[in-house]
């Protein structure tokens, strides 16, 4: 086939199956197998790869970006992996804190699809989008001569097409009631999915956890030899500038980012960088981490927010974050929620600052339909509530309704952040 520009591509691989954009679909016939076909067609870019795998509810692109700064740091030739994107597909690929040229990834691609292609002909083997992206990915890592790469993974952990790797190290954010539909409705089965990534004798690196998902973990980590290396952190200071922490062992990092739950995230990924490392990272490599970006992570464009939160727990934390840096003021928020989200948990811990609400849909196979979601808002107190379904006008909609004093908050989807990011910078 010839696929003249790398938007054609793109939109050719749509025709791939991809669950990223599906409502629903039943998740125990994901498995690993197309995954595995495909990459043994390509001659197993995976195999010998030293990476990080990184799985869990919320944070996983904030531990990525942070360990492939610090990896960086530290003179890795550094390959990152992150999904879904923001605004545009090319962002999942990175080496060398960037990501990798159209021209690199159009001649990778071509060299990935005529294997894609076959497979695609045998139903039992037919690659998914994701499986195609990640599979293009280490195969990218490969002829680029990364010596660590730094992969997220998609969904869940335990049958996600990331988990062909063999890491160095394993990295588990959270455990939080999401995608309930596909991964159970408990934090036990949750956790059961996520804690699918640890592998014999390779250390897990793992956050707070309540005591149902980590009772989880510690049966896993007996049952598979999985050393386990759990995170702690301390606030000093957090203020419109940033974030300063405190490590267990009392070294202070500072990071440009906003949000007492990345104290967390940072010392993740200082604990993963050493356990790849084999060493303590030096100072100066820590301070790498002063030059950090986050996109749409409490990202601040003047009196307007934009943040990727998706979940109860990450809207609280959203939440949390603007009453420290912005005690006085109120909000008018623009908002749209994937259908397998906790809409009304979500809206509820958003309410009590929020004076407007104006709700829209990012992402038109995924996101909850604006006027099911608006009961919900009124519901848990939102004084004023609008819908309006195409994104870009809600924006406009919701900044005539902005008092002095107020912000604009933009949060509930990484769909809606990535639709609307490109307007702003």
């Amino acid at each position: 086939m010839k696929l003249q520009t790398l938007a054609e591509a793109e939109r050719y691989l749509e025709g791939f199956l991809n669950l990223e954009r599906a409502h629903a679909f039943d998740y125990e016939r994901l498995g690993l197998a197309r995954i595995r076909a495909l990459l043994e067609a390509l001659g197993h870019p995976e195999v010998g790869l030293p990476c990080v795998h990184i799985a869990g509810s919320t944070g996983k692109g904030t531990v990525a970006l942070a360990l492939e700064s610090l990896l960086l740091a530290a003179g890795q030739r550094v390959g990152t992996y992150t999904s879904p994107h923001l605004e545009t597909w090319r962002e999942r690929f990175r080496v060398g804190g960037e990501p990798v040229s159209e021209s690199q990834l159009d001649s990778t691609l071509r060299e990935l699809l005529p294997a894609a292609e076959r497979l695609r002909r045998d139903p039992d083997l037919r690659p998914s989008f994701f499986d195609v992206s990640t599979a293009l990915a280490l195969l990218l890592f490969r002829e680029l001569g990364v010596d660590a790469g730094v992969i997220e993974v998609g969904l869940g952990g335990r049958l996600d097409s990331t988990n062909v790797i063999h890491p160095r190290v394993s990295v588990l954010t959270s455990v939080q009631l999401e995608h309930t539909d596909k991964l159970g409705s408990t934090l036990e089965k949750i956790a059961f999915e996520k804690a699918g990534i640890m592998r014999a004798r390779v250390p897990l690196v793992y956050g707070p956890l309540s005591s149902e998902a980590l009772a989880v973990v510690m049966a896993r980590a007996v049952a598979e030899d999985t050393p386990l290396y759990e995170v702690s952190s301390e606030v000093v200071e957090e203020s419109e500038r940033g974030l300063r922490l405190r490590l267990a062992d009392g070294r202070e990092i500072f990071a440009p980012v906003l949000g007492r739950h990345q104290a967390t995230n940072l010392a993740l990924a200082v604990s993963a960088a050493e356990q790849f490392l084999g060493r303590d990272v030096e100072a100066d490599v820590l301070k790498r981490l002063g030059w950090l970006k986050l996109p749409a992570r409490v990202e601040r464009f003047g009196d307007l927010i934009l943040d990727c939160a998706h979940t109860p727990d990450s809207a609280r934390a959203l939440r949390d974050t603007l009453q420290a840096i912005w005690p006085d003021r109120r909000w008018v928020l623009v908002v749209s929620i994937s259908s397998d989200k906790d809409a009304a948990r979500l809206l509820a811990e958003l309410a009590p600052r929020t004076r407007v609400a104006v709700i829209t849909l990012a992402e038109p196979l995924r996101s909850a339909p604006p006027e099911t979601l608006a009961p919900l808002a009124r519901a848990v107190g939102i004084e004023t509530v609008e819908t309006c379904d195409d994104p870009s006008r809600a924006l406009a909609r919701a900044r005539a309704w902005l008092r002095p004093g107020e912000a604009l908050v933009v949060t509930g989807s990484v769909y809606l952040a990535g639709a609307l990011r490109s307007s702003l910078t």
